[in-house]
């Protein structure tokens, strides 16, 4: 048996792999316009961490027939907490000195992540991680609670294979592999493709989770044993390519290598610069990306797999060589902190996720996760890798007398006075009330002065509405005919017109608008009110903010409409999405066809006077609110 103590030494080339990875996530978080698969490199992220943990544990276990669970666990605690700590702790202090109002909300996300728990947290409370309009520092934490998950249970799996399945490596390999592609079957068996919307309007998208409905996708994509393929591949290639082996084999240098790992590289470019975001807003509302989870997943890995394999070959010479290099390496090793650090970063100068940065804001942005990365790793990280915590206990219990003791009491007062900070962070944290954000809020006031048209009631054979009211606790229901009641000025929008309702309302207007609403929708609503005969003398549409539009859905909105004296287009201001420019655009064209449509531009407006708008660029602050209703009613000649 080898009883070698070196049997695993530093591989920087796996370094210069983590680099790129944590870079492609951190261009995809600052504006996923610029490379839409960005995302991807998380998954770059699990396979190299099953390959190097289960090196790690075979080694341990060929060194001394056997695995340590505490010194694992004990490594693990000093190589993750001390930063994910500093972080955590960072944005509590940070929310309570300058946004007080999100704390409330934030003190699960604590609490989630400090457990390691904050994937499965997302999942079960329903908050997406796919939510553009909303602030949360800590949401990239769902990653580092898989791996931490994993390497909770991994170091068991390894310490009955180095008891029982020693000999049969080759085997526990193949079963490894095995199980990664049934995960990957059972990712693509279990995933709806089509519209996802509410559980009341797409139940199908939704699937009970221990008694509790969570939506498939958040699901899918956050959930620790969906997203394990990629670290058992990983396991499994660290099985089969054990740098200790492959050192003394005779494959010797080869081509192939270097060929194999490129082709992993350029697939994972590929993919990265190709694949769509996880989920996106199409004409017919918003769908997932069928593509990643039946098999682009699985690609990816088998992508990861094939460079890894040929980074850590001593046969390769480019490949290595080239993710060797000392920047890649520096970033590399700090690519932990580095993704720790820019989430917060980022969202805390843009407020929302879905917020794009500009290549000016990226710079600066990423410049200060870095220097925040590097202070946490010189002075935080490595220290407390190298035992410093230890040191500093053991010197703290030790007697000091005359010079020493001053200096000791100097520096218990220097801790108690930055722990000043904190305990107040954790305070205002503990006691926070939970609050809506002011878009939230926004919204969630103007709901009352909207109607449903099309889910108020049920319509019977002769046109009327059944609607139920509660009135003291009882439920009556009441008959309203229909016909002959025609709405003047209808207006059809999705939560920017929601915001603007009580004005619109105010001035007459009969608005009909939801959150996230699809295009489509507004067909559903123009054929509805078109058979019930209640069109009048204007419409108005608002929507897109969610959504893409195809011509075809606006013709076919035009066609109940054609006898509509006027139907007011009102384009979009989301300029985080590429489907901004694509609907203005079909907006724009519509007068060229119809004779009754007419364009209200509010992008212009919006563009003009970004003072009407939320800092999501997007939704419309109250004193925009009132421009926009103007702008509106000077529209349909109604000032």
């Amino acid at each position: 048996m080898n009883k070698r103590s070196d049997l695993l030494t530093y591989i920087p080339s796996l370094d210069g792999i983590r680099a790129l990875s944590v870079l492609a996530v951190i261009v995809y978080h600052a504006n996923k316009l610029w490379l839409p698969g960005g995302f991807l490199g998380v998954e770059v992220f699990f396979v190299i961490s099953g390959y190097l943990i289960t090196l790690l544990l075979l080694a341990e276990s060929e060194k001394n027939v056997t695995v340590s669970l505490k010194q694992f666990w004990l490594r693990r605690a000093r190589r993750l907490l001390p930063a994910l700590w500093v972080v955590v702790l960072g944005v509590v202090v940070f929310a309570a000195l300058f946004q007080r109002e999100i704390l409330g909300t934030l003190r699960g996300d604590v609490v989630a992540a400090l457990f390691y728990g904050f994937n499965w947290f997302q999942i079960w409370v329903g908050t997406s991680y796919f939510t553009s309009f909303e602030f949360v520092p800590l949401r990239h934490l769902w990653s580092l609670a898989v791996e931490e998950q994993f390497y909770l249970i991994w170091p068991i799996v390894m310490l009955v294979v180095a008891k029982f399945g020693k000999r049969r490596l080759p085997i526990v390999s193949a079963v490894f592999f095995a199980v990664a592609v049934l995960l990957s079957i059972y990712m693509a068996a279990v995933y709806q493709p089509g519209t996802i919307s509410t559980i009341a309007d797409t139940p199908e998208q939704f699937m009970g989770l221990f008694g509790q409905s969570v939506s498939r996708v958040d699901y899918l994509f956050l959930g620790t044993v969906t997203r394990s393929s990629g670290l058992l591949l990983g396991a499994a290639l660290a099985i089969w390519w054990r740098p200790w082996l492959l050192q003394n084999s005779r494959a010797g240098e080869s081509r192939l290598y270097d060929f194999v790992g490129f082709g992993g590289l350029v697939a994972l470019a590929l993919m990265m610069w190709r694949f769509h975001t996880v989920i996106e807003g199409t004409d017919g509302g918003t769908v997932g990306y069928d593509f990643l989870f039946r098999g682009g997943f699985f690609l990816t890995d088998i992508a990861s797999v094939a460079l890894i394999a040929a980074a850590v070959h001593p046969g390769s010479k480019v490949i290595a060589k080239s993710l060797s290099n000392p920047v890649l390496v520096w970033l590399g090793r700090r690519s932990y902190g580095f993704y720790l650090f820019h989430w917060p970063v980022f969202q805390f100068y843009r407020r929302f996720a879905g917020q794009g940065l500009t290549p000016y804001e990226f710079v600066v942005l990423v410049l200060l996760a870095l220097a925040l990365t590097e202070l946490s790793y010189r002075y935080i990280e490595t220290p407390v890798r190298q035992g410093a915590i230890s040191r500093w206990w053991r010197e703290f219990r030790e007697p000091t007398y005359g010079a020493q003791l001053v200096r000791r009491q100097r520096r218990i007062v220097l801790v108690a006075i930055g722990s000043l900070l904190p305990v107040f962070g954790v305070i205002s944290l503990a006691t926070a009330r939970v609050q809506l954000d002011e878009i939230t809020q926004n919204l969630s006031d103007n709901e009352s002065n909207t109607v449903d048209l099309l889910g108020s009631g049920q319509v019977t054979d002769t046109g009327a509405v059944i609607t139920a009211t509660t009135i003291a606790g009882q439920v009556v229901t009441a008959t309203t005919t229909l016909d002959g009641q025609v709405i003047d000025v209808l207006a059809i929008g999705d939560s920017v017109m929601l915001g603007a309702a009580n004005v619109l309302t105010e001035r007459g207007v009969t608005v009909d608008a939801v959150k996230s609403r699809p295009y489509r929708q507004a067909l559903e609503i123009a054929n509805f009110m078109k058979s019930v005969n209640r069109l009048g003398s204007v419409v108005i549409i608002h929507l897109g903010t969610n959504n893409t539009v195809d011509e075809k859905t606006l013709d076919e909105i035009m066609v109940p409409l054609r006898d509509v004296p006027l139907v007011l287009f009102v384009t979009v201001h989301v300029p985080s999405e590429v489907r901004q420019n694509t609907n203005n655009r079909r907006i724009n064209e519509l007068p060229a066809r119809y004779e009754n449509v007419k364009i209200l531009d509010w992008f212009a407006v919006a563009t003009a006077h970004p003072e009407y708008l939320y800092s999501d660029k997007t939704h419309i602050r109250p004193e925009g609110q009132k421009v926009y209703a103007d702008l509106m009613m000077q529209a349909i000649g109604r000032p």
